[in-house]
């Protein structure tokens, strides 16, 4: 029995038990990723991290969150309160939709009900993803114009600029994925994937949705849209209380979710590496979720590791990538994969298959070449017609020691 059918057969109670299941596992998580960014990022920056509340401070992202609750609530006078309240709510509800089609682990058995742990399977399952983090944005959007202040709307127009830009290249990214696969469910492409991950085979897909992954959720380097060296705290600057938590919680469980819908669609999702596959039968099959944990927090101690490590784009460059460098690669990408697809399927001999891959490689790195060089020359001829200042330039001394002598000549005068 496939996973569609197993699902389909589901009745209404188990379906609600799952979906509790999967909400309280979602806030556990946010919980310890509070705990665990905080304590890695310590780590990187030679600090010890939370280590009072609890063993090893473990309770202290629960602590954080009862302080915030208890928190006096403000609404700013200028604001549209109705709007200003929903946009928090939005935010996280989406972010817990996301799950509904993501397959956590293969067939078991749930209160003696043989099922597996997904709430739906709909063909278009991962559309359905990408459908579901748009109308996220819109939480974003709407707390930054309904707060009446200049940088919350500053930080909604970043942001929806950002998405954007970044959902185009990050939906592009999952076309090669739907042609190997041949279906946009979530529960097929994970089961097309028993031989070789896509992370492997169409490895420049999963480069270019790691990238856009990360803008997307807006974490650092690309958290523009909160950048409060820029903006203060960006879109939610007014927020406090319940509300700033909402966001807070969105945050991070989106970020799960993207790790989450990447780890299916290019790591085998809760299948097992091929040389360790006998374990997915490991405790009733439910061993497959330790697997499909696994490779999410791999991805989560990425999104840490790159905000402790990099320094936030400008804005300007941001965008510059998104637009001209990412959307263009997955165009260009597609083509190479269709065209490879169908030599496969017509029997094509591998070595034909391997030259034209190989020509589209080298093309590719010529016309890099050619517009670096272009690049190169334009700014040489800009700086060779550049005028020279009308303004009185100082000479600067030849050599160190000339600076030393001055100074000592000013020392002893002195």
């Amino acid at each position: 029995m496939t996973t569609a059918e197993l699902i389909g057969a589901d009745p209404g109670w188990l379906i609600t038990v799952k979906a509790l299941l999967v909400f309280i596992v979602c806030v556990v998580l946010t919980l310890l990723s509070v705990w665990g960014e905080r304590r890695l990022v310590g780590r990187m920056q030679q600090r010890p991290g939370p280590n009072r509340v609890g063993p090893f401070g473990l309770i202290q992202a629960l602590a954080d969150g009862v302080k915030l609750a208890l928190k006096e609530d403000l609404i700013p006078a200028a604001a549209d309160k109705i709007v200003f309240v929903l946009a928090p709510i939005i935010s996280a509800t989406t972010c817990f939709m996301s799950f509904a089609v993501i397959p956590i682990t293969g067939p078991v058995t749930l209160f003696g009900q043989k099922t597996a742990m997904q709430l739906t399977d709909l063909s278009v399952g991962v559309l359905y993803v990408l459908a579901i983090a748009s109308v996220g944005v819109y939480g974003i959007i709407l707390a930054g114009w309904s707060s009446g202040s200049t940088y919350p709307l500053l930080g909604g127009l970043r942001s929806s600029a950002q998405v954007i830009s970044y959902e185009i290249a990050m939906g592009l990214s999952l076309v090669a994925v739907f042609i190997y696969a041949g279906s946009m469910s979530t529960s097929d492409i994970v089961a097309a994937q028993t031989s070789w991950w896509y992370g492997v085979v169409l490895f420049p897909s999963f480069a270019i949705y790691a990238i856009s992954m990360v803008g997307e959720t807006n974490r650092a380097p690309f958290d523009l849209a909160e950048a409060e060296g820029e903006l203060v705290g960006g879109f939610h600057t007014e927020y406090s209380s319940l509300k700033f938590a909402l966001f807070f919680l969105a945050e991070y469980v989106n970020i799960i979710a993207v790790s989450a819908l990447a780890t299916t669609l290019f790591l085998g999702g809760y299948h097992a590496p091929p040389f360790l596959g006998f374990t997915e039968n490991w405790l009733g099959g439910w061993f497959t979720a330790i697997w499909f944990f696994s490779k999410v927090l791999v991805f989560f101690f990425v999104f840490v590791w790159l905000r402790g490590t990099l320094p936030r784009l400008r804005y300007d460059q941001f965008m510059q990538f998104g637009w001209k460098v990412l959307i263009p690669v997955s165009i260009m990408w597609i083509l190479v994969v269709a065209t490879l697809r169908i030599l496969s399927l017509q029997g094509a001999p591998k070595i034909v298959v391997v030259a034209f891959a190989s020509a589209v490689v080298f093309l590719i790195m010529a016309v890099n070449i050619g517009f670096e060089n272009a690049k190169k020359k334009k700014l040489e001829e800009i700086i060779d017609d550049a005028d020279a200042p009308s303004f009185a330039v100082p000479q600067l001394p030849n050599s160190i020691t000339s600076i030393n002598v001055s100074n000592k000549e000013g020392v002893d005068r002195g």
